[in-house]
């Protein structure tokens, strides 16, 4: 019985551990924290998977990254951001279509954001959280999380003057339009 357990958390992580790296890389902006963080998350989910495995899983391992990546703010109260442009995190080779060059400028600014900003927009824009759900994975008020989005969106105009009249939220993506 346990063996069956065990594999099917094996086969979870294999389908999803791109799509959660993923995330993990846009709210921190690193590989190697987002490969720490995710790996920290779901050693997390493995110790409760026979209870959560027939819930969302998707959503406890995203709980914990957002509120790991901010800790970790909290505790170093640094800001060392490196993003690499060319690198797809979902396995594919990376885009050389004209969007390209519009997706490595959203992943600059986004750099430019600071740590709770970035993880603001990540959650509600990218991962399409409400405002509620998004304050309760950062462990913060609605309010604040409505102030650092207002924030964080108008730093985007600025950053990126060319799409501001686009940056209400809805077109923030570094996907291709289906």
């Amino acid at each position: 019985m346990q063996q069956e357990v065990d594999a099917e958390f094996a086969r979870y992580v294999r389908a999803r551990q791109h799509r959660l790296l993923r995330a993990a890389f846009l709210v921190c902006g690193d590989l190697h924290l987002a490969e720490d963080l995710l790996q920290g998350a779901l050693a997390k989910l493995a110790t409760r998977w026979e209870r959560l495995r027939h819930e969302n899983p998707d959503a406890y391992v995203r709980r914990i990254l957002y509120r790991d990546a901010v800790s970790s703010w909290r505790r170093t109260r640094r800001e060392s951001l490196s993003l690499f442009p060319e690198l797809e995190l979902d396995g594919t080779e990376p885009d050389r279509s004209t969007r390209a060059g519009e997706r490595v400028d959203l992943l600059r600014a986004l750099g430019q954001l600071t740590p709770k900003q970035r993880a603001v927009v990540v959650l509600r824009f990218f991962e399409d959280r409400t405002e509620a759900d998004t304050a309760e994975a950062l462990g913060v008020s609605v309010g604040t999380v409505k102030s650092q989005t207002h924030a964080a969106l108008a730093r985007l105009r600025m950053l990126l003057p060319e799409f501001a009249p686009h940056l209400t939220g809805q077109h923030l993506s570094t996907e291709e339009p289906s």
